[in-house]
């Protein structure tokens, strides 16, 4: 069984869960879903980055004690991923024992292989507390953060240890430009290659004044011992995850694919590998880095007050419909806008009516006309069409031609349509009513209930909860995402008890305002 370890970026600890965080955990768990359908043993691990300056100064703000305040920001992001059915295997926090060993342990590691990669040095610069980052000039518009425009950057000048990343630079581009799937989409990869082209700076690796930190293992020549840069700490809990470096770590690592935001790209595509190779340990093999979700064309954030109760969001459409409509809206391969309307009209016209109806006029129709049981008949002759959206809908999620979840929906999208213009065409309320139609009137109930069926495997990545109920209402066995997809094309339904129950997609719940 080939095994696919898939991570997304470790959400800082600062704050509750919004939309962005969202997008990408659903995101990731749709791949990690649709893998462990494809035959593939799927370790798939989330989790919190709990050190830092902004972490230690928000904490602070509200009279709290650091680790205590954190434990209560990863509960409610627990919370909320188990609301959103995120089916993760492992949720990390960097706080913890061996994360922290395990961190030290990478450090020197890289100081033993490569003794001149961690120099000392004095340095003065404007650093960024929300990105936890020195920003250079580029970075800086009116005197502030392009991603954090209401923080103020300080100026800062002290004697730290840096990573010696500009040694990599010609590493880094033989392997962007020799192995392109190494980041993507290409929009990402090119701007990679952007950055090589105006040179690498050496990064700092520890912090002076820093207490809420993993101790940096090797002391300064003045024998001071100083706090992990968040970014040393925070990147090495992919590989601290897999036990590293006690046990059988290897057999996990390297990791098949990273799923990050595209404004960390440059710590994941950079600095990440360089620090992987200064180790001697394996890469991994892909980082997609998805977009922003946005309002009204601004990026949802905090700090700039651009945001989104994201438990209403939830709880008006149920788990489900907001994880499809998320996707469905937002490519995952670039940005997306996010609205009520939208989302009103596409949960009401791709689930309610279009998947939601003919589900419930399928089964009913088979109730009516066959007594509940699904008839044996050959397939219609455009079920052929949906083989070949189904195709497409592989190609959008095997990582064949990226990561673009969206194009899967449309695939089901594109099939479901099919079935109801199938239902239109051939009228089996018409065909009941004429004795010498009976075979006409099985092929048509038995090609609705197999097409409903190949819906509900291809959505149970998307929607595993409403997915497992309509596959409940056609009468098919067992669990939904049980179902091998080397299956799907030759799917029977022919037997089956299919059972009317709820409606798949109720009218949504209005809002307390409304």
């Amino acid at each position: 069984m080939p095994r696919f370890y898939i991570t997304t970026a470790i959400d800082y600890a600062n704050g509750d869960p919004h939309i962005g965080h969202a997008l990408e955990k659903i995101g990731a768990d749709v791949i990690a879903r649709y893998k462990r359908m494809a035959g593939h043993d799927v370790h798939f691990m989330i989790g919190m980055d709990e050190h830092g300056q902004k972490v230690a100064q928000t904490a602070a703000a509200e009279g709290a004690d650091a680790q205590a305040f954190t434990d209560g920001i990863a509960k409610r992001f627990t919370d909320t991923w188990h609301k959103l059915r995120i089916s993760h295997d492992q949720f990390i926090r960097t706080t913890t024992p061996h994360h922290k060993h395990g961190v030290q342990a990478l450090i020197k590691r890289i100081a033993e292989r490569n003794p001149d990669d961690f120099y000392e040095q004095s340095y003065r610069g404007l650093y960024c507390v929300g990105c936890e980052a020195f920003k250079q000039p580029a970075d800086v518009v009116d005197g502030h953060c392009q991603l954090h425009p209401t923080r103020a950057l300080e100026d800062v000048e002290e004697r730290n240890w840096f990573f010696r990343l500009s040694r990599y630079a010609d590493f880094l581009r033989t392997l962007i430009t020799e192995q392109p799937q190494f980041i993507q989409p290409s929009s990402r990869r090119n701007e990679i290659l952007g950055l090589l082209d105006q040179g690498l700076e050496d990064v700092s690796a520890s912090r002076a004044r820093l207490s809420w930190a993993v101790p940096f293992p090797l002391p300064l020549s003045t024998g001071e011992t100083q706090g992990t840069y968040v970014w040393f700490d925070a990147l090495p809990n992919y590989l601290t995850g897999t036990g590293f470096p006690d046990g059988d770590w290897a057999e996990r690592w390297p990791a098949q694919l990273h799923v990050i935001g595209k404004d960390i790209t440059r710590f994941h595509a950079v600095i990440w590998p360089a620090m992987l190779q200064a180790a001697g340990l394996p890469l991994p093999e892909q980082v997609w880095a998805h977009g922003f979700v946005q309002l009204g064309g601004e990026r949802f954030s905090k700090s700039a007050g651009v945001k989104l109760d994201l438990h209403e969001a939830i709880d008006r459409y149920g788990a489900d419909a907001f994880r499809y409509v998320l996707l469905r809206e937002v490519p995952f391969d670039g940005d997306g806008n996010f609205s009520w309307e939208r989302f009103e009209e596409r949960y009401t016209s791709d689930l309610a009516n279009a998947l939601g109806n003919l589900g419930s006029r399928a089964v009913a129709m088979v109730e009516k006309y066959r007594g509940g049981v699904v008839p044996h008949a050959p397939a219609a002759e455009d079920e052929a069409l949906d083989l070949s959206d189904i195709v497409q809908y592989h190609s959008a999620l095997d990582g064949s031609r990226g990561w673009l979840l969206h194009d899967g929906l449309f695939a089901v999208a594109k099939q479901v349509a099919r079935a109801n213009e199938f239902t239109q065409a051939t009228a089996p309320w018409k065909l009941a009513k004429d004795e010498s139609a009976h075979v006409a009137l099985d092929q048509v109930l038995a090609s609705l209930i197999r097409r409903l069926a190949r819906h509900a495997v291809q959505l149970a990545p998307y929607m595993p909860e409403r997915s497992q109920v309509l596959w409940e209402s056609l009468g098919a066995p067992g669990a939904v995402s049980d179902v091998a997809f080397a299956d799907l094309a030759s799917l029977d339904a022919a037997g089956w008890k299919v059972k009317k129950g709820e409606p798949l997609f109720p009218r949504p719940i209005p809002p307390a305002d409304a």
